[in-house]
């Protein structure tokens, strides 16, 4: 979090005494304005610039900031503004919101430059590539502390120097874990190679994070089998097929009927890490529970149906490909018996 400067919060604090606001609000007023500037200068506004509030008033609405707070942010936020407006008169500066010298000193400047292109850039070539949605949220968060870094630098000016100096600062100054900073480095390569359309180049003298060595916690069987006791259905089949099939959560979350080949006792995966398939053996203690499962899948599709519900979920445009797949039993493919 931002600090605000010395010479910026004793004019403050005394204005505020001034203005006879209580001891205990000045606080909340201090901690608003040190919200406001680090808001500034994370996405690039300009701190004494008046259009900078209603940006920060909408991020505290996203925040779930109550109508109260948020009214008293907007007292606070305008106190600065007149304690920025007494400055720039006292230094003979034009009167226009501009921000003061001390301030400019002490605070990070931002170039504003308009990076949504960039985002916009990078969402695109994820998705074009079919990418996790999780790879996504992770190379956005990597390139708005870029940004962060760069003091909204313009985009163009961006060189592989500004990529060495902020892996840099993660490995010296934040001592980020050595799995981060790869991250970090794969985020930006990506950014720059499919968004830039530009090479980094040689980056083997940045300093690199080490990598500790990492003994991983392993449930024994007995601690498994006591976990799974205290479950109730579905959810201890989940944790089942987690530990009998080798699944990841999100993969176990995504499965559907025709996943399961119960002839041969094998489970399918599709579209797992990597968008990769595979196949892994079915446990034999679960096939019961499997089957007493999908049973039961089959009459809640069932009500749903007749209950007016439009189906179940499809992925990506398989619902427009397959217009009557998200009615259909599929159940009556595989087990025409149950139908």
């Amino acid at each position: 979090m931002l600090k605000i400067p010395p010479e910026i919060s004793s004019r403050y604090a005394a204005l505020l005494a001034r203005k006879k606001v209580p001891e205990r609000t000045q606080v909340d007023f201090q901690k608003w304005l040190r919200y406001f500037l680090d808001f500034c200068q994370k996405y690039g506004f300009e701190n004494s610039d008046k259009n900078s509030f209603p940006k920060f008033a909408k991020k505290l609405e996203e925040k779930k900031q109550t109508p109260e707070q948020q009214k008293q942010a907007f007292h606070a936020i305008s106190i600065y503004y007149e304690l920025t407006l007494m400055m720039s008169r006292k230094k003979g500066q034009p009167q226009d919101g501009a921000s003061f010298s001390k301030a400019k000193e002490t605070l990070p400047t931002s170039k504003n430059a308009d990076w949504r292109p960039a985002y916009q850039g990078l969402s695109s070539e994820i998705k074009l590539r079919h990418y996790s949605p999780k790879t996504l949220k992770a190379y956005s968060g990597w390139l708005q502390k870029f940004q962060n870094f760069t003091k909204s630098k313009e985009i163009g000016q961006l060189s592989p120097l500004d990529v060495k100096a902020f892996l840099t600062f993660l490995a010296v100054e934040k001592k980020v874990s050595s799995s981060s900073q790869n991250q970090a480095f794969n985020a930006l390569l990506f950014f720059f190679r499919h968004v830039l359309k530009t090479e980094l180049g040689d980056l083997r003298d940045v300093p690199r994070a080490k990598r500790k060595p990492y003994i991983p916690v392993v449930l024994s069987r007995d601690e498994i089998d006591r976990v799974i006791a205290e479950l109730s259905p579905p959810y201890d089949l989940i944790v089942k097929l987690l530990y009998g099939c080798g699944l990841r959560l999100f993969e176990c979350m995504n499965l559907r009927v025709q996943n399961f080949n119960f002839d041969n006792r094998v489970l399918t995966v599709h579209d797992g890490k990597g968008k990769k398939d595979r196949t892994v053996p079915l446990p034999e203690v679960i096939m019961t529970e499997l089957k007493t499962q999908l049973d039961a899948v089959v009459l809640l599709h069932q009500k749903d149906i007749q209950d007016g519900f439009a189906g179940v979920f499809l992925f990506d445009a398989l619902e427009r490909k397959y217009r009557g797949a998200a009615t259909e039993l599929v159940w009556q493919w595989f087990f025409p018996q149950k139908a």
